[in-house]
């Protein structure tokens, strides 16, 4: 096997996980490192579909725990990352039903122990900030004035571009139909153009990630690819929206925030499917329709500019799965992100390049995400 095709850590899926895992590798100095996409381009699926935002509210207090630490490289990322600016500051706002949920305490709680600018609203606050509110629909709201919507492009280019000049290779259309094994340990990846040899492989397959795991007997967790759709419209007329916060509605499953001189909603929908290209479905945007209209009738679109779906992925306690495979080794979990892959990108590829280079990590308890906390029981 030549020296191009022999590495000392394959990437598989180069998404936000493995393109930024790529940057942070490069950065602690391994950057004899090879990045396979088995699409014509980086990012095509949930990273291109995705509309990223910075959200450090979040039930699961680990997960929060990584969007804060995510958030704050977005926020101050080093000089020279990129070209243009990874993250606009933009208020997100929480609607709740009375009694505020004791998780959203919790979660406020946390962000107030980081620093992080949260204020509890009354209804008519919330309704003064978005005025299409019907009052008697919630009961009150969170506002995150420091959030952010992240430029996914600008993120994702700068992750690449930075592995890159300091050597990393990146591949597209290159497929992984198989990984090798040498003595009982993981010793690269089989693709349709030969074999690619390895010290370690990385599983950043995204929505393909438990299909990659399977191909050698990996632990077997649970991955399961969910969809998620959004729609853009025109806003109401005559109002003056393109300030609006980013809402977020648990109770009714939605959110919404100004986009491309419209307004931009999602379902919140989590519909099991198969690794595919998604798409959306038209019953599942009628429903949110129908949400909508009773949480805000004046937002309700006649015609709906444009629609797209994409799969976000969910290991089996919905935090993401990072570290060595508990029973091959050589095999690197970096899957399961959830919705809160771009936003948390560098916490969690901080945190695994740090186990893959030095064997451990002083940013985040690992065993937190471990791969192996899912066969304790």
């Amino acid at each position: 096997m030549s020296d191009r095709n022999r590495f000392e850590v394959v990437i598989v899926g180069a998404g936000i996980a493995g393109s930024s895992l790529a940057h942070f590798l490069a950065e602690r100095g391994l950057t004899d490192v090879l990045l396979l996409e088995r699409e014509t381009q980086p990012g095509y699926h949930a990273t291109g579909r995705s509309a990223a935002s910075l959200v450090e509210l979040d039930p699961n207090l680990t997960v929060q725990a990584l969007k804060v630490l995510g958030g704050r490289f977005l926020r101050n990322p080093p000089e020279g990352f990129s070209e243009n600016l990874v993250l606009r500051q933009w208020p997100i706002m929480f609607l709740y039903r009375d009694p505020m949920p004791q998780t959203m305490s919790d979660s406020i709680a946390l962000l107030e122990r980081e620093k992080i600018p949260v204020t509890v609203l009354s209804k008519s606050e919330a309704v003064a900030r978005v005025p299409v509110l019907l009052p008697e629909s919630f009961g009150g709201a969170v506002l995150l004035p420091e959030g952010g919507r992240i430029d996914v492009h600008e993120l994702l280019s700068s992750y690449l571009r930075n592995a890159r000049k300091l050597g990393v290779r990146v591949r597209v259309g290159a497929e992984v139909r198989g990984i090798r094994v040498e003595n009982g340990r993981c010793a690269g990846v089989i693709t349709a153009d030969g074999e690619i040899g390895a010290r370690m492989v990385v599983d950043a397959a995204g929505a393909w990630a438990g299909k990659v795991s399977a191909l050698i007997g990996a632990a077997p967790i649970k991955l399961e690819p969910r969809r998620r759709t959004i729609i853009v419209f025109a806003g109401p007329d005559g109002m003056d929206f393109g300030r609006w916060p980013f809402v977020v509605s648990d109770p009714d499953h939605l959110y919404f925030t100004p986009e491309s001189g419209g307004l931009l909603l999602s379902p919140m929908d989590e519909v099991p499917l198969e690794p595919c290209d998604a798409h959306p479905d038209d019953l599942i945007i009628a429903q949110a329709l129908e949400r909508l209209r009773k949480l805000a009738p004046q937002m309700v679109p006649h015609t709906i500019q444009r629609k797209w779906a994409g799969l976000r992925t969910f290991s089996p306690d919905g935090v993401v799965v990072v570290g060595e495979d508990p029973l091959v080794k050589g095999f690197f979990w970096l899957a399961g992100q959830a919705g809160y892959g771009i936003e948390s990108s560098a916490a969690v590829s901080q945190i695994a390049a740090d186990l893959i280079v030095y064997g451990k990590t002083e940013r985040f308890d690992p065993a937190l995400l471990a791969p192996s906390r899912f066969l304790k029981n």
